[in-house]
Protein backbone atom coordinates (compact mmCIF):
# COMPACT_ATOMS: atom_id res chain seq x y z
CA UNK A 1 0.00 0.00 0.00
CA UNK A 2 1.25 3.50 -0.86
CA UNK A 3 2.37 5.49 2.19
CA UNK A 4 -0.21 8.21 1.57
CA UNK A 5 -2.98 5.62 1.27
CA UNK A 6 -1.88 4.11 4.58
CA UNK A 7 -1.76 7.54 6.23
CA UNK A 8 -5.21 8.37 4.90
CA UNK A 9 -6.66 5.15 6.27
CA UNK A 10 -5.24 5.92 9.73
CA UNK A 11 -6.53 9.50 9.63
CA UNK A 12 -10.02 8.32 8.65
CA UNK A 13 -9.99 5.85 11.53
CA UNK A 14 -9.03 8.63 13.96
CA UNK A 15 -11.76 10.90 12.59
CA UNK A 16 -14.32 8.10 12.92
CA UNK A 17 -13.35 7.59 16.58
CA UNK A 18 -13.57 11.34 17.27
CA UNK A 19 -17.01 11.39 15.65
CA UNK A 20 -18.19 8.49 17.79
CA UNK A 21 -17.02 10.33 20.90
CA UNK A 22 -18.93 13.46 19.91
CA UNK A 23 -22.00 11.91 18.29
CA UNK A 24 -21.18 13.04 14.77
CA UNK A 25 -21.25 11.42 11.33
CA UNK A 26 -17.73 10.95 9.88
CA UNK A 27 -19.12 11.72 6.44
CA UNK A 28 -19.62 15.31 7.59
CA UNK A 29 -15.85 15.79 7.96
CA UNK A 30 -13.80 16.57 4.86
CA UNK A 31 -10.04 16.15 4.72
CA UNK A 32 -8.00 18.84 2.99
CA UNK A 33 -4.57 17.48 2.06
CA UNK A 34 -2.14 20.34 2.61
CA UNK A 35 0.39 19.92 -0.19
CA UNK A 36 2.23 23.22 0.15
CA UNK A 37 5.43 21.48 1.29
CA UNK A 38 5.47 18.74 -1.35
CA UNK A 39 6.01 18.57 -5.09
CA UNK A 40 3.59 17.96 -7.96
CA UNK A 41 4.24 14.23 -8.03
CA UNK A 42 3.43 13.83 -4.34
CA UNK A 43 0.28 15.88 -4.85
CA UNK A 44 -0.64 13.56 -7.69
CA UNK A 45 -0.15 10.58 -5.39
CA UNK A 46 -2.47 12.18 -2.84
CA UNK A 47 -5.18 12.44 -5.49
CA UNK A 48 -4.50 8.87 -6.60
CA UNK A 49 -4.94 7.75 -2.98
CA UNK A 50 -8.51 9.04 -3.04
CA UNK A 51 -8.07 12.47 -1.49
CA UNK A 52 -10.40 15.00 -3.10
CA UNK A 53 -9.57 18.29 -1.39
CA UNK A 54 -6.14 19.84 -1.97
CA UNK A 55 -4.86 22.80 0.07
CA UNK A 56 -2.18 25.29 -0.96
CA UNK A 57 -1.06 28.51 0.70
CA UNK A 58 1.36 30.31 -1.62
CA UNK A 59 0.04 31.50 -4.96
CA UNK A 60 3.38 31.39 -6.76
CA UNK A 61 3.83 27.71 -5.85
CA UNK A 62 0.17 26.71 -5.98
CA UNK A 63 -0.69 27.89 -9.49
CA UNK A 64 1.84 25.61 -11.26
CA UNK A 65 0.42 22.64 -9.35
CA UNK A 66 -3.10 23.66 -10.28
CA UNK A 67 -2.08 23.93 -13.94
CA UNK A 68 -0.71 20.38 -13.78
CA UNK A 69 -3.52 18.81 -11.75
CA UNK A 70 -6.38 21.31 -11.61
CA UNK A 71 -8.73 19.04 -13.52
CA UNK A 72 -8.64 16.70 -10.54
CA UNK A 73 -9.99 17.31 -7.07
CA UNK A 74 -11.25 20.44 -5.35
CA UNK A 75 -8.65 23.12 -4.68
CA UNK A 76 -8.45 25.22 -1.53
CA UNK A 77 -6.32 28.30 -0.93
CA UNK A 78 -5.61 28.12 2.79
CA UNK A 79 -2.87 30.71 3.35
CA UNK A 80 -2.87 34.46 3.86
CA UNK A 81 -3.96 36.03 0.58
CA UNK A 82 -2.74 39.43 -0.52
CA UNK A 83 -5.30 41.40 -2.49
CA UNK A 84 -2.97 41.64 -5.48
CA UNK A 85 -2.86 37.82 -5.63
CA UNK A 86 -6.64 37.45 -5.91
CA UNK A 87 -6.35 37.31 -9.70
CA UNK A 88 -4.17 34.19 -9.45
CA UNK A 89 -6.68 32.45 -7.17
CA UNK A 90 -10.05 33.34 -8.68
CA UNK A 91 -11.33 30.71 -11.05
CA UNK A 92 -8.75 28.15 -9.94
CA UNK A 93 -9.42 27.62 -6.26
CA UNK A 94 -12.98 26.71 -5.33
CA UNK A 95 -12.42 27.71 -1.70
CA UNK A 96 -10.46 30.48 0.00
CA UNK A 97 -10.01 29.91 3.73
CA UNK A 98 -8.50 33.27 4.65
CA UNK A 99 -10.99 36.05 3.98
CA UNK A 100 -10.28 38.57 6.71
CA UNK A 101 -10.61 42.12 5.36
CA UNK A 102 -12.85 44.26 3.19
CA UNK A 103 -10.18 45.10 0.60
CA UNK A 104 -9.61 41.41 -0.10
CA UNK A 105 -13.34 40.71 -0.30
CA UNK A 106 -13.76 43.54 -2.81
CA UNK A 107 -10.88 42.40 -5.02
CA UNK A 108 -11.74 38.71 -4.83
CA UNK A 109 -15.33 39.54 -5.80
CA UNK A 110 -14.10 41.57 -8.77
CA UNK A 111 -11.77 38.83 -9.96
CA UNK A 112 -14.40 36.15 -9.45
CA UNK A 113 -16.87 38.12 -11.53
CA UNK A 114 -14.21 38.50 -14.21
CA UNK A 115 -13.87 34.74 -14.60
CA UNK A 116 -17.58 34.10 -14.12
CA UNK A 117 -17.09 31.78 -11.16
CA UNK A 118 -18.07 32.57 -7.55
CA UNK A 119 -15.49 31.91 -4.83
CA UNK A 120 -16.51 30.03 -1.71
CA UNK A 121 -14.97 31.75 1.30
CA UNK A 122 -14.19 30.98 4.90
CA UNK A 123 -13.83 34.05 7.09
CA UNK A 124 -10.64 33.70 9.10
CA UNK A 125 -10.95 34.55 12.79
CA UNK A 126 -7.96 34.99 15.07
CA UNK A 127 -9.66 33.35 18.04
CA UNK A 128 -6.45 32.90 20.04
CA UNK A 129 -5.44 36.55 19.65
CA UNK A 130 -1.88 35.68 18.69
CA UNK A 131 -0.14 38.62 17.03
CA UNK A 132 1.65 36.24 14.66
CA UNK A 133 -1.64 35.11 13.12
CA UNK A 134 -3.90 36.79 10.59
CA UNK A 135 -7.64 37.02 10.92
CA UNK A 136 -10.51 39.06 12.24
CA UNK A 137 -10.92 39.67 15.94
CA UNK A 138 -13.99 37.79 17.17
CA UNK A 139 -15.81 41.03 17.92
CA UNK A 140 -15.31 42.17 14.30
CA UNK A 141 -16.84 39.10 12.72
CA UNK A 142 -20.53 40.00 12.58
CA UNK A 143 -20.05 43.40 10.95
CA UNK A 144 -17.52 42.03 8.50
CA UNK A 145 -19.75 39.09 7.59
CA UNK A 146 -22.61 41.46 6.80
CA UNK A 147 -20.34 43.52 4.56
CA UNK A 148 -18.87 40.50 2.79
CA UNK A 149 -22.32 39.03 2.21
CA UNK A 150 -23.13 42.00 -0.05
CA UNK A 151 -20.60 40.87 -2.66
CA UNK A 152 -22.51 38.83 -5.25
CA UNK A 153 -19.55 36.72 -6.38
CA UNK A 154 -18.56 35.55 -2.90
CA UNK A 155 -20.21 32.69 -1.03
CA UNK A 156 -19.67 32.69 2.72
CA UNK A 157 -19.19 28.99 3.44
CA UNK A 158 -17.98 29.15 7.01
CA UNK A 159 -15.31 30.19 9.49
CA UNK A 160 -11.65 29.27 9.77
CA UNK A 161 -9.14 29.55 12.57
CA UNK A 162 -5.61 28.45 13.35
CA UNK A 163 -5.01 27.25 16.89
CA UNK A 164 -1.77 27.89 18.77
CA UNK A 165 1.01 25.34 18.34
CA UNK A 166 1.05 23.15 21.45
CA UNK A 167 2.21 19.66 22.34
CA UNK A 168 -1.07 18.91 24.11
CA UNK A 169 -4.05 19.32 21.75
CA UNK A 170 -6.40 19.58 24.71
CA UNK A 171 -4.97 23.03 25.36
CA UNK A 172 -6.49 24.35 22.13
CA UNK A 173 -9.97 22.88 22.59
CA UNK A 174 -11.32 26.25 23.82
CA UNK A 175 -10.18 27.87 20.56
CA UNK A 176 -12.20 25.43 18.49
CA UNK A 177 -15.14 25.70 20.85
CA UNK A 178 -15.19 29.48 20.51
CA UNK A 179 -15.17 29.29 16.70
CA UNK A 180 -18.20 27.02 16.91
CA UNK A 181 -19.89 29.57 19.17
CA UNK A 182 -19.15 32.34 16.67
CA UNK A 183 -20.69 30.23 13.91
CA UNK A 184 -23.83 29.82 16.00
CA UNK A 185 -24.00 33.58 16.64
CA UNK A 186 -24.01 34.27 12.91
CA UNK A 187 -26.60 31.59 12.27
CA UNK A 188 -28.91 33.08 14.89
CA UNK A 189 -29.10 36.28 12.82
CA UNK A 190 -31.40 34.42 10.44
CA UNK A 191 -29.78 35.76 7.26
CA UNK A 192 -29.43 32.86 4.79
CA UNK A 193 -26.29 34.48 3.40
CA UNK A 194 -24.73 34.05 6.85
CA UNK A 195 -25.71 30.43 7.41
CA UNK A 196 -21.96 29.55 7.35
CA UNK A 197 -22.46 25.77 7.60
CA UNK A 198 -18.76 24.86 7.72
CA UNK A 199 -15.86 25.16 10.15
CA UNK A 200 -12.29 24.87 8.85
CA UNK A 201 -10.18 24.06 11.88
CA UNK A 202 -7.72 21.44 13.00
CA UNK A 203 -4.31 20.45 11.70
CA UNK A 204 -2.04 17.44 12.05
CA UNK A 205 -1.48 17.76 15.80
CA UNK A 206 -4.98 18.68 16.92
CA UNK A 207 -7.47 17.59 14.27
CA UNK A 208 -9.24 15.00 16.41
CA UNK A 209 -10.04 17.63 19.04
CA UNK A 210 -11.24 19.95 16.26
CA UNK A 211 -13.55 17.22 14.96
CA UNK A 212 -14.97 16.69 18.44
CA UNK A 213 -15.74 20.43 18.55
CA UNK A 214 -17.47 20.56 15.16
CA UNK A 215 -14.89 20.85 12.38
CA UNK A 216 -16.24 20.03 8.93
CA UNK A 217 -12.91 20.63 7.16
CA UNK A 218 -9.56 19.61 8.68
CA UNK A 219 -6.33 20.75 7.04
CA UNK A 220 -3.72 18.00 7.23
CA UNK A 221 -0.20 18.17 5.85
CA UNK A 222 2.66 16.22 7.39
CA UNK A 223 0.46 13.49 8.85
CA UNK A 224 -0.84 12.72 5.34
CA UNK A 225 1.68 13.66 2.67
CA UNK A 226 4.87 14.41 4.58
CA UNK A 227 6.95 17.52 4.07
CA UNK A 228 9.58 17.96 1.42
CA UNK A 229 10.25 21.67 1.19
CA UNK A 230 10.49 22.68 4.84
CA UNK A 231 9.10 21.88 8.25
CA UNK A 232 5.37 22.18 8.79
CA UNK A 233 2.52 20.88 10.85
Amino acid sequence: MDEIQQNLRQVKESIAKACRRSGRNPEDVRIVAVTKYVDVETTRRALDAGLVHIGESRAQEAVPKWKALGDRGVWHFIGHLQSNKAKAVAGKFTYVHSLDRYSLAKELNRRSEGVGQPTRCFMQVNVSGETSKHGLRPEELTDFAREAAEFPWLRLEGLMTMAPFTEDPEEVRPVFRQLKALQQELQRLGDPRLAVPHLSMGMSRDYTVAVEEGATFVRLGSILVGQSYSAGR
